[in-house]
């Protein structure tokens, strides 16, 4: 069965740090995050685009309010493309800013859509809309944080989604259902049913260290699972950096001072 999307072909590198190496046929295009290009070869022209990335005709109002759209889920404004216009093949290197595993996921298995994290979305084939999925539940909407508003790819082409640290896939029988952190997932087929659920208990709540939500998932569909969310690995790095006047947050309550001492820190 053809597709109405390019047809791409990828190399992925790497283990912990991956990145992938995307083959362009003459006159293909990939469409990609700002800031994700690793490297491409001559003959690849790389465009700015204003849009969900389809490539179909759009009116400007159109345009305006799918761009919106990404804007909600915490995305660029923009998207970059990526056209093979030489007379030979080309290829273009992209990766994602923090470790993990990315994922090459052919549309056409997943009944054409798949829902994502919003920082998950890495690249995709032209043809493919790159859009947000709204839970209608008020629930979801006032206290779901990362799960709430997620993005959406439709389609029947190549996308390449990145899922932080380690990967773990869960198949959902209909009625399974999963909790999840709600930063820990990564992406979801469209069959799943998402909703947020409160952790219970005032000692969970306020001492779990866990968060107050749970994302949880009701099958029948496919789940895949992140060990390190973008923003659990931001936060350890702000709670980790110097404070004002150049100290630190100490190693510990054992050591205190001497942990300065022990690396050659100044602790004046």
């Amino acid at each position: 069965m053809s597709r109405t999307a390019h047809e791409l072909d990828h190399r992925i590198e790497g283990d912990d740090m991956q990145c992938v190496e995307i083959t362009l046929d003459p006159g293909e295009t990939v469409i990609a995050e700002p800031g994700a290009l690793m490297m491409m070869d001559d003959g690849v022209r790389m465009q700015t685009i204003f849009g969900d990335g389809s490539g179909k005709e759009q009116s400007i109002l159109d345009k305006v309010f799918s761009a919106g759209k990404r804007v909600l889920t915490g995305e660029n404004l923009f998207m970059t493309a990526y056209t093979n216009e030489s007379s030979s093949v080309r290829t273009a290197w992209f990766a994602a800013a923090y470790p993990g595993k990315i994922l090459p996921l052919d549309l056409r298995r997943f009944n054409g859509q798949l829902i994502c994290q919003k920082e998950a979305f890495l690249a995709a084939a032209k043809g493919v809309t790159i859009g947000i999925a709204f839970n209608k539940k008020l629930g979801t909407g006032l206290f779901g944080g990362e799960g709430f508003i997620m993005q959406k790819l439709e389609g029947d082409g190549m996308v390449y989604v990145h899922a932080g640290g380690t990967l773990v896939e869960r198949d959902l029988a209909p009625g399974e259902v999963l909790k999840v952190d709600t930063g820990c997932l990564a992406a979801m087929t469209g069959t799943v049913q998402y909703d947020i659920q409160w952790v219970g208990g005032i000692r969970n709540s306020i001492f779990g260290g866990e968060g107050l939500f749970f994302a949880t998932l009701r099958g029948p569909g496919h789940v895949w699972i992140q060990s390190l969310p973008f923003s659990r690995l931001a936060d350890t790095i702000i709670a980790s950096a110097p404070k004002a006047g150049g100290k630190r947050r100490e190693e510990g309550s054992i050591l205190g001072g001497l942990g300065n001492l022990l690396d050659g820190r100044d602790v004046r």
